[in-house]
């Protein structure tokens, strides 16, 4: 779980990429001033220095999307007719290692 002094520097870096100001530790430092919050003097360097030419609002706009995915399925039709006998191996395996656990004379609800 995230501590008081990392919110209060996530929360300032948000308020200066929703305003399209330049995130630094100048700034970060000066709206947590502004607001009262007092944190260890690292924090803001670190922020500024993360977040250093990314775009924030770009991030926080692609979560749970499957941006992530894109290179996976590009990769995919190269290797297309491996897939399915991959595919195959796998569920042969989950039902062998389902089986080994009723041979042993014990399951999960005995």
């Amino acid at each position: 779980m995230a501590g008081k002094d990392e919110l209060a520097c996530v929360y300032a870096a948000l308020i200066l990429a929703d305003d399209q100001v330049a995130i630094t530790a100048e700034k970060i430092a000066t709206i947590l001033k502004a607001a009262g919050v007092s944190v260890e003097p690292y924090w803001p360097g670190l922020f500024a220095k993360a977040l250093d030419g990314l775009n924030v609002k770009e991030l926080i706009s692609n979560i749970g999307s499957s941006a992530g995915a894109a290179p996976a399925g590009a990769a995919a039709p190269a290797g297309a007719a491996a897939a399915p006998e991959a595919a195959a191996k796998k569920e042969e395996k989950k039902e062998e290692s389902e089986e080994s656990d009723d041979d042993m004379g014990f399951g999960l609800f005995d």
